[in-house]
């Protein structure tokens, strides 16, 4: 198997012999920009925003899924996507959407929680995986509206949000704007 031709069905069946399995696992998404910029005719090269750059660059935009055993500390890549929606009309969150139901029909992992940054934290995401049963950490834009108050005031900014001592150590539950009512998320300050 040459090293530029692994598909994502060969990473897993070269990350599932040596996978230590944990029913508290995590699972983690997250993408990286693979740098291009001084490529011209490499195909799949688009501009995209780069952490790493913080900002625009040519690049190849890969969406990685790893499996974490929290107890031992050891991590596992056991799938991957190219953003390419020219080619396929996918976006990023489609792309993860598809491992974490891949991971859990097929894969068959167990795992207890997912851990994704922002970019991911959409309604429908954080409702499909809610739906399968499993807990999800990720930060929430600054804008996010969230209700606090069991519905007694407006929704505001997640950002205004106001903590008590007991709070910033145990979280607080609020609600999401658009979120089903009967979904509580328990938010924690960004110290």
């Amino acid at each position: 198997m040459q090293a530029a031709n692994i598909s994502p069905a060969d990473v897993w069946n070269l990350a599932r012999r040596n996978i230590e399995f944990d029913d508290d696992a995590c699972l983690v998404f997250d993408d990286s920009v693979l740098d291009k910029n001084h490529s011209h005719k490499i195909e799949l090269v688009r501009k995209q925003y780069s952490g790493n750059a913080h900002g625009l660059i040519k690049g190849i935009g890969v969406v990685n899924c790893l499996y974490v055993n929290i107890k031992t500390g050891h991590y596992w890549i056991i799938d991957w996507r190219i953003y390419a929606p020219d080619e396929d009309g996918k976006s990023k969150l489609d792309h993860v959407q598809e491992m974490f139901d891949n991971a859990m029909a097929h894969k068959k992992l167990p795992f207890r929680t997912v851990l994704m940054d922002s970019w991911y934290a959409t309604m429908d995401l954080m409702k499909h995986i809610h739906r399968a049963g499993k807990h999800f950490y990720c930060p929430l834009k600054s804008n996010r509206k969230v209700d606090d108050s069991q519905g007694q005031q407006p929704y505001k900014a997640v950002s205004t949000l106001q903590w008590s001592a007991q709070e910033h150590v145990h979280g607080k539950h609020v609600k999401l704007f658009k979120f089903p009512s009967d979904i509580k998320l328990r938010t924690y300050a960004n110290v």
